[in-house]
This record gives structure tokens, C-alpha cells and sequence, in this order.
């Protein structure tokens, strides 16, 4: 693709997100400065999969933002694996503009903890990167209120990274493609879990796994580590 075509594209991709989601000019302000960020940051360091980088604001930021209605007032959050920010930058925007909360991104590749700060610095947002790995940082966090992971792992090694604060009252909210329901299944194996299926905003074959309380059936295997 040309960068003619590209930047075609990704105007397109800008409208469609424009007119499918209402946000303050203040918040698409944020998200065109996100979305600049991330196109000079990807040149260096693989943030994204280089087919998704002109739907940025549908593939990603759409995808992100849908989690925020699914848990009303919640204000805390950690975001596990956050790399390119998906989607836990984006609730930050969102907390920005409602004025409260805050989010901890947890990532253990150094260049994207790098990135991570340089978009929490200039847009000035509630937010903590902690560089390290997961099983590492998320003992040493308050619990919050939700917890979230996006294009990481598969459900059942989410739940051994989020245990931790799922087990003390955090929401668990993953989204998730065409294999969700496998990956409960999967997952049922080795979890109790409450669990429920939101339909994706972003594609008909995708959703996002709720969970609300999880508990170990029995030990299994520890997963490898992020």
C-alpha cells in the first residue's frame, strides 16, 4: 500500500469510528494524538500487526473503548500485557475525561513499556506502567476493580495471571475472537468461573469474556510467564 493509500485508509477508518462512537472533541483530540504516537512509534518497535495499522481506530480504539460500558462506574483498573496500550491507554482516555480513576498497565518488553510512557507523559493520563512480569508486579497492586487483557493469551492463563485480584473482588473483562467459546471450555477445565458472553461492537465472531468469580478446580501446570 502506498502511503497515499494508506493515509486514505486510515482517514476512513477515523470517520467510521467517528460516526459509530460519541466522544467530546476533547477525547478524539487525545485519541488523533494516540493514534499519531503510535504510527511514529511502530516505524522502530512492532506495536501492532502491520495489516491493523490503518484500522486503528475500529480494530483497536473501537475495541477498547466497548469495555468501559460494560462496567459502569468502575474506576481502578490493571491492564495486563498492555503493549501497544489496547486496552488499557484507551480507558485511560476515557477516565480522563469523566475527571476520576486510574489504570496500571502491566508489560514486560521494555521498548513497549518505553512507549507506553511516552503516551501516558504527553496526553498526561491517570496511569502507571510497571515494567516487569506479570506474575512479578500484580502481587505488589492494590486490587481494582476490573482487571483486562487483550490479544495476550488464552483465557485459562489469564485467569492464573489474574487470580490474584480476581479472587479479591476484581471484574475480569477479555476480549476475545472466534475461539472465546472454546477457550471456556478450555478453560472450565481447570476453573469454577462465572462467566459471561458480551457480543463484540467490532466483529460478529468476537465477544468479551466477563468473568465475575473464579476459583481453581485443581492446580494444573503453570503457564509461561509475560
Amino acid at each position: 500500500m502506498t502511503e497515499q493509500a494508506f493515509e486514505a485508509s486510515l482517514a476512513k477508518d477515523r470517520s467510521a469510528f467517528v460516526a459509530t462512537v460519541d466522544v467530546s472533541r476533547e477525547t478524539l483530540a487525545r485519541l488523533d494524538r494516540y493514534a499519531a504516537l503510535l504510527l511514529q512509534w511502530q516505524r522502530a518497535i512492532n506495536l501492532v500487526g502491520p495489516a491493523t495499522l490503518d484500522a486503528v481506530w475500529t480494530r483497536h480504539f473501537l475495541d477498547s473503548m466497548q469495555l468501559r460500558a460494560l462496567v459502569g462506574t468502575a474506576t481502578t483498573f490493571v491492564d495486563l500485557g498492555s503493549g501497544a496500550g489496547f486496552p488499557g491507554l484507551v480507558l485511560a482516555v476515557m477516565l480522563k475525561e469523566e475527571g476520576r480513576g486510574h489504570v496500571n498497565l502491566v508489560e514486560s518488553h521494555a521498548k513497549k513499556t518505553a512507549f507506553l510512557h511516552a503516551v501516558v507523559r504527553d496526553l498526561a493520563l491517570p496511569a502507571t506502567v510497571h515494567t516487569g512480569r506479570i506474575e512479578a508486579v500484580v502481587p505488589r497492586l492494590a486490587p481494582p476493580e476490573v482487571v483486562t487483557a487483550r490479544a495476550l493469551a488464552p483465557l485459562e492463563q489469564l485467569l492464573r495471571w489474574s487470580e490474584p485480584l480476581l479472587i479479591n473482588g476484581a471484574i475480569g473483562l477479555f476480549p476475545k475472537g472466534r475461539e472465546l467459546y472454546k477457550e471456556i471450555d478450555d478453560a472450565a477445565r481447570f476453573w469454577q468461573i462465572d462467566v459471561q458472553v458480551h457480543p463484540s461492537r467490532v466483529a460478529a465472531d468476537s465477544g468479551v469474556i466477563e468473568i465475575r468469580s473464579v476459583s481453581r478446580r485443581h492446580t494444573g501446570t503453570a503457564g509461561p510467564s509475560r
